[in-house]
């Protein structure tokens, strides 16, 4: 340390901290954490601790490929390896564009050292030809109507310039939000945290006071399994429901609360949902962006409103409970959080589907599509082998599809795609775009972007991959959609599925070595949340000997 420049008195007898942080130049989304980190510094060193920055694998929904997703828990990893094998007594995680909050979450609690997590932030508002656009939600609208020749190269290019004017991730109810929110609804983040816009300087204000709160849950010894219990989970799930949120947040949890021993599963989603309402009137599933939903009050606020669906005795880092850090939170705009007596939806924002083509189960996010219709729909299916196939065959003129067939894709999940890349919004063919058509039903083993939107069935499981029955289907198969009954099925008989699953055979695998093969020989299935096999639960590891 004294070769850095520091004296003994910097850091003798006080907590270490490292601030973990995902900022890169390929990561737009967190552009500003490198600022930020400065001020938790700040904090840390008021509160009388000892900071250290520590750069970790960045997530960039925008540039990495395949997804994401497949390096989802090679941050986790690295999150829990670079805490376990460093002297820190605990840590600040920067984190915000969607995988990362997940990520560095995971590895902090299956760390379990005192832990705060400061969100990166949602954008401002973005702006083209005078209208208020939505990153992701409005990017999928203007680009079905770009492929119906109804928009021009130019509107294109100004909505291009103009939806993203600011750092920060996505400001729409998309993924990152979602976790975001459901972090700060487990009790991880200071109050009010995930609603304030990436560049506004209460953003700043907030970062400083996580770094001085981190010192302090370091002398109180309350490390993050201390706080997530399974009454936390079902706040995170409740406030994911009520905001509309990603899809993504199914998987995300599951795998969270595995990693601190808590056996959630699927089924919690549909029991939850049943009586949960949407109160947030943000895009894609509503009309606002964050920017509005903080100047409303925030999360605080939407909280407060479902007070009575929610266990207010959780702990939270901020040292109080839930309910106290709720209390005397007010609505500043009724549209844009709704009470309890005017919903946006009534219940059932996100459903779990199951059936002979879902036996493990499927999700749909009820509140994205924009035809009610098709939440009970019977079709003949379409069906693309691959994502490359698809963009083959999906404008082909002589495609024999019509507004009532099922657009299927599959060989896209967990070891399929590799990583269950994004795919789930299957475009819609352009003949039927330039006829009007803007939605149709469409299943897959993929997932979809929280900013996306369209009655897309999600995250089937098993995977077709390794030989879910999602393989078995056969194009001109009619496939039934039964949202009210979570129903997701196949008219094929038995016999005939014993049959096809005789013929089938499994394709290649991608990988020969590296981090590829580990990933596809020990990921789990997406309603096991699709982390590692072996890193699932509470069990200690180890600490390193030092010599």
């Amino acid at each position: 340390m004294a070769s850095m420049g520091c004296n003994r008195i910097d850091y003798a007898g006080k907590p270490v901290i490292g601030i973990v942080n995902t900022w890169s130049d390929v990561n737009p989304c967190h552009s500003l954490l490198r600022e930020c980190a400065n001020d938790v510094k700040r904090g840390v060193w008021q509160a009388g601790g000892f900071p250290l920055e520590m750069p970790v694998l960045t997530l960039g929904e925008t540039f990495q490929k395949p997804t994401t997703m497949m390096y989802r828990n090679l941050l986790a990893m690295e999150t829990e390896e670079l805490l376990r094998s460093y002297p820190v007594d605990g840590c600040v995680l920067l984190g915000g564009c969607d995988k990362t909050t997940p990520a560095l979450l995971m590895g902090a609690t299956s760390m379990n050292l005192p832990s705060i997590f400061v969100p990166a932030g949602p954008m401002l508002r973005g702006n083209a030809s005078g209208q208020i656009v939505g990153s992701g939600a409005d990017v999928w609208k203007y680009w079905a109507d770009r492929r119906a020749g109804v928009v021009t190269r130019e509107t294109w290019c100004d909505l291009e310039d103009g939806i993203a004017r600011s750092a920060g991730t996505c400001m729409t109810m998309g993924t990152a939000s979602t976790m975001t929110s459901a972090t700060e609804a487990l009790g991880l983040s200071l109050p009010g945290a995930s609603s304030i816009p990436a560049v506004d300087a209460n953003h700043a204000k907030m970062a400083s006071l996580a770094g001085r709160r981190i010192v302090e849950l370091v002398w109180e010894d309350v490390k993050p399994r201390d706080l997530l219990s399974a009454a936390a989970f079902d706040n995170a799930i409740v406030t994911t429901l009520a905001l509309g949120g990603s899809t993504n947040a199914v998987i995300h949890l599951i795998a969270m609360a595995r990693r601190a021993g808590i056996p959630l599963t699927l089924d919690r989603f549909n029991e939850l949902g049943m009586r949960t309402p949407v109160l947030a009137n943000i895009r894609p599933g509503g009309s606002y962006l964050m920017e509005d939903f903080y100047y409303a009050g925030g999360l605080p606020a939407l909280l407060q409103e479902l007070s009575g669906d929610l266990n207010l005795d959780c702990r939270t880092v901020s040292g109080k409970t839930l309910g106290e850090n709720i209390a005397g939170s007010k609505t500043y705009n009724r549209d844009v959080i709704r009470p309890l007596k005017n919903p946006v939806i009534s219940s059932m924002s996100l459903a779990i589907l199951r059936g002979n083509l879902a036996p493990q189960g499927a999700v749909i996010k009820v509140s994205a599509t924009s035809q009610p219709e098709l939440l009970q729909h019977r079709g003949r299916a379409i069906v693309f082998d691959s994502y490359d196939e698809m963009n083959a065959r999906i404008d082909d003129p002589d495609l024999a599809v019509d507004q009532s067939s099922v657009l299927v894709l599959r060989n896209a999940g967990p070891k399929g795609g590799p990583g269950m890349p994004e795919w789930g919004q299957l475009p819609i063919p352009q003949k039927l775009l330039k006829q009007g058509v803007r939605d149709m039903v469409r299943i897959s083993d993929a997932r979809m972007s929280g900013t996306s939107y369209g009655t897309c069935v999600l995250h089937i499981s098993p995977e077709s991959f390794v030989g879910g029955p999602l393989a078995l289907l056969e194009e001109g198969d009619i496939v039934e959609l039964d949202v009210a009954g979570r129903q997701l099925n196949m008219r094929v008989s038995e016999e005939e599925l014993r049959r096809r699953r005789k013929l089938w055979k499994p394709r290649a695998g991608f990988y020969s070595r590296g981090y590829g093969q580990l990933f596809v020989e020990h990921i789990q299935q997406a309603d096991d949340g699709c982390d590692f096999d072996f890193l699932e639960g509470t069990e200690p590891t180890p600490e390193p000997e030092i010599h």
